[in-house]
């Protein structure tokens, strides 16, 4: 069916669309719009908007929206054509004919659905059969009832080469048909055609309408090779494109189940019978493209459950790198890792929920997982293997398409890297004595109002008055690395404040990744050896032009002593913490109450706190210059 933009148009236009969410939501009207709780995804306050004006729909949480037509596809699993002709048809708008070979295909398509699901009777009826008491024992052991195989309508194909066959036969089914449906194989060399499936416990594979569509068989033999099989791709089934279970996870999930990624049939099972409801597995094949964008459509963090053994570890450092290029904000996955030669199933029958639950609440983050995949085990004594490691995280952040999430993963990993290499030498430094102790913090730099306090009025009027928050911002960090380079001593000593602190800069970025660096290698902080290094490194000459600042200037013609230069050092940190800018009261009463907490707690939150209210502090600054108030 080809449909006009302009019907297409029409369509969206007569549907209601509150009247059509709100058949699944309930909303309420504030004004032109109406909001309420995001079927998508779990949440306690309504950030799902709809608006019959624009005819979309649109959550401010996990980000979903879309048309109308996008709503009942996402809720009701139809395809586009059908979700067109539902509303066309409660619009009482008569849609085109259709041509002869769209309604061949339709018929065809319609054929096929009847045939399958033929086919998934045969085998239930079967399993209840005499013939079935082995695979009914074999599911007993594996602690499934008789309700519990109706409810995902498990079957069994009997030992036989033509039992499915004849029993289609004997409904009119050609053999045609079977084989075009994915239950028959083609004869070859003078062999009869013969059944696809048999003497496998059979579960049925649905589509996100809930037909049966396909199926997947277990072995029931040890020696049978391979032990699960799916039906090959036919007109109605590709196993890249659904998972097992999805349906019923997807409800599950909108009433806030986790939703759980398992590697198999009965592990899905055994989640879904122990409350667990939001699970769902692949098809016999690794995860793809298309299987994470179902799972994404119905959570923002989805989780992936493997095994805590070597092949689980591949297949989750797989899933790892096929997602990285398709982040987007907020949208990300978790890990979950069970004992070794554990799966759900076998978990949940031997221990219960209880350590399921655990593993579930010790999911790990994506980034989390990435560094463990990179460092765990593996030796790094040797500069040249903590720069291979450098140069291994690197890549993964190139892997990352959206420039956001990519900067957040450097810095991450530059966070990590520095915790687990560079802060342990300045430690080590500090206890030796060859450098004097950070300022009091906790774990991090606390700037101290002391120091801030006694630097002179000539000093503080060195510091220069610009109209806009960014030009502000970008002169603070070029005095601060220019007075560092002037004062390179200072860099160990503070330097978990400095690889703290976000340069919006990139080339001063740069510079201070090569200043901490510095402070691992064991190069001589001293002005000299310093620029040396810089020099080496392309970057001698900005190192220059920062030193020739009025600050850096004025701080060597003093020849400033070593509390002076401490001085101002916390006052210019100060300053990037805490800009005084024009700003919106609530902005400064929030900025000034997380400056006062860092100043006396010096907690890594707090630091992170204070960066994040000076970006909201410097747009609101630069938005208002640019209105012109």
């Amino acid at each position: 069916m080809r449909t006009s933009e302009s019907l297409l148009d029409e369509i969206l236009r007569r549907t209601d669309l509150v009247q059509l969410v709100g058949r699944r939501v309930k909303l309420e009207r504030k004004g032109r719009v109406f909001w309420g709780l995001c079927p998508f995804h779990k949440e306690k306050s309504p950030s799902f908007k709809v608006e019959n004006e624009r005819r979309t729909y649109h959550c401010f949480g996990c980000g979903v929206g879309g048309d109308a037509f996008k709503w009942l596809q996402e809720t009701e699993g139809l395809s586009f054509p059908e979700s067109v002709g539902k509303l066309a048809g409660e619009a009482g708008i008569q849609l085109p004919a259709t041509s002869s070979e769209d309604e061949a295909r339709e018929t065809r398509r319609k054929s096929l659905f009847e045939i399958v699901s033929l086919a998934c009777d045969f085998f239930e009826d079967r399993l209840r059969a005499r013939v079935g008491e082995h695979a009914r024992a074999y599911l007993k052991e594996r602690g499934l009832t008789g309700e519990i195989c109706k409810r995902f309508r498990i079957g069994y194909a009997p030992d036989s080469h033509a039992a499915l066959k004849d029993h289609l036969t004997a409904r009119g089914v050609t053999l045609d048909d079977m084989i075009e449906a994915g239950l028959v194989r083609p004869g070859h060399d003078n062999k009869p055609a013969r059944d696809f499936f048999f003497n496998r416990v059979m579960f049925a594979i649905e589509d996100l309408r809930g037909r049966v569509i396909a199926f997947g068989g277990r072995a029931l033999k040890a020696e049978a090779k391979p032990k699960y099989i799916n039906t090959s791709e036919t007109p109605l089934f590709s196993k890249g494109r659904l998972l097992y279970n999805f349906r019923s996870a997807r409800e599950a999930v909108r009433g806030g189940a986790p939703l759980i990624v398992a590697e198999g049939y009965m592990d899905v099972i055994a989640l879904a019978e122990n409350g667990f409801g939001g699970a769902v597995a692949p098809l016999g094949t690794a995860l793809g493209v298309d299987q994470l964008a179902l799972l994404w459509r119905m959570a923002s963090e989805p989780m992936l459950c493997f095994d805590g053994d070597e092949a689980g570890e591949r297949a989750a450092k797989r899933a790892a790198r096929l997602a990285l290029p398709l982040l987007s904000p907020g949208q990300s996955l978790k890990f979950i890792f069970l004992p070794k030669g554990e799966d759900p199933d076998s978990l949940l029958r031997r221990q219960g929920q209880a350590p399921m639950r655990a593993a579930i609440e010790r999911a790990q983050p994506l980034a989390e997982m990435l560094w463990t995949s990179q460092t765990e085990g593996r030796d790094f004594s040797t500069p040249e293997r903590r720069a291979g490691l450098e140069a291994e995280l690197d890549t993964i952040v190139k892997a990352i398409r959206d420039p956001k999430i990519a900067d957040y993963y450097r810095r991450d990993f530059e966070e990590r890297v520095f915790k687990a290499f560079k802060q342990r030498k300045t430690r080590k430094a500090a206890e030796s004595g060859r450098v004097r102790p950070r300022a009091r913090g906790g774990a991090g730099y606390a700037l101290r109002r002391d120091r801030a306090d006694t630097v002179s009025s000539a000093v503080k009027n060195s510091f220069h008055a610009v109209n806009t928050a960014s030009a502000y911002k970008h002169l603070k960090e070029r005095e601060l690395m220019g007075f560092l380079l002037g004062a390179p001593h200072l860099i160990e000593r503070y330097s978990e404040a400095l690889a703290w602190l976000s340069l919006d800069d990139p080339q001063l970025d740069r510079l201070k990744r090569e200043l901490l660096d510095l402070c691992v290698y064991g190069v001589a902080l001293e002005t000299e050896a310093v620029q040396a290094h810089l020099d080496r490194q392309g970057m001698g000459v900005l190192a220059e032009r920062l030193k020739m600042q009025q600050v850096v200037q004025s701080v060597q013609r003093r020849q400033a002593d070593e509390d002076t230069r401490e001085a101002i050092w916390h006052y210019t940190m100060a300053q990037l913490c805490s800009p005084d800018l024009p700003m919106h009261s609530d902005l400064k009463i929030k900025r000034d109450q997380a400056l006062q907490h860092y100043l006396t707690g010096g907690a890594k939150t707090d630091w992170n706190e204070l960066q994040r209210l000076n970006g909201e502090i410097r747009q609101a600054a630069e938005r208002k210059i640019q209105d012109g108030s």
